[in-house]
């Protein structure tokens, strides 16, 4: 069964990891998954690095988690460097593997270089290809940013690529993060008269620590950071527990306000860290643990 399958049905829970550096055991993830297939996920996401540094590992963690039996495994796959040979061969090595979830994107590029360096300027090309060249083998996810990408001038534009990577092929819809649901639902509003239509999975990242809730919203989303939000962080801006805490309360309603909104899938990005997500999970009561 495919994602956009279970999608039909229900919506999906999932998770995002990412893999070790190169000189780092695999141990502490594989165990980290370990738990997180406790919560029997529809499926687990891997990404890399900018410029499609830490591939390797990343194929190494999608073998594992397709192995397991336990969830399927998407991997992330970016434009940057890659030529058209080069990406064939890559995705025939997936699917030898048995992964044949994708998420297509252009990808963060490296500091200093213009343009991605490689036969695909943009990820409704690389969906294209891919489409092309392997017909219906993968199932094609493709990114979508509720308050705007960054790097787009404006949300006319933004909007208007994700109706050229639909178009292209995509099947599913993964979403950056954003805290505000308010601006999630007049977005989906507006790309839906646009003819956009996915089923929309909404990444949702965990409200742990002030200064990277801080960065990954401001300086690498570019998302708004709500008047609740705000009022935490100005709360406990020198208390990481309470910090936590708060934070962690947060992130459950947060998942209340977006089940409520009508989403079609809940992907959570893990982290790394199990012990966490566990305690939100729970205290959600959105997922049942079930322990080998």
């Amino acid at each position: 069964m495919s994602i956009v399958d279970i999608m039909k049905e229900r919506m999906s829970f999932s998770f995002e990891v990412f893999p070790p550096k190169p000189e780092q055991p695999m141990e502490p993830l594989l165990d980290t998954l370990s738990h997180l297939y406790e919560f029997q996920p529809d499926f687990i996401s891997c990404t890399y690095g900018a410029g499609g540094t830490n591939v390797g590992r990343n194929v190494e963690v999608c073998k594992a988690i397709q192995d397991s039996g336990k969830s399927i495994a998407v991997t992330h796959f970016t434009c940057i460097g890659n030529t058209r040979e080069g990406v064939k061969e890559q995705l025939d090595h997936y699917l030898e593997l048995g992964v044949n979830h994708i998420l297509a994107l252009r990808g963060d590029l490296p500091a200093g270089w213009e343009g991605t360096r490689g036969d695909f300027h943009y990820a409704s090309d690389l969906v294209s290809y891919i489409r092309e060249e392997f017909g219906d083998k993968f199932t094609i996810a493709m990114a979508g940013d509720p308050e705007k990408h960054i790097q787009c001038p404006t949300e006319e534009e933004d909007i208007a690529h994700l109706k050229i990577k639909q178009d292209a092929g995509a099947d599913y819809m993964m979403t950056q993060l954003c805290f505000d649901v308010k601006a999630f639902e007049v977005w989906r509003d507006k790309i839906q008269k646009a003819g956009v239509h996915l089923p929309i999975d909404i990444g949702l990242m965990p409200v742990l620590n002030k200064d990277a809730t801080i960065r990954m919203a401001l300086s690498m989303n570019g998302c708004s950071i709500p008047k609740e939000l705000a009022r935490i962080i100005s709360k406990y801006y020198d208390d990481p527990e309470g910090f936590r805490k708060a934070g962690m309360e947060y992130t459950v309603n947060q998942i209340f306000e977006y089940m409520n909104a009508g989403i079609d899938g809940l992907h959570i990005y893990a982290l790394n860290k199990w012990e966490a997500v566990t305690d939100i999970i729970n205290m959600a009561g959105i997922r049942t643990q079930h322990k080998n």
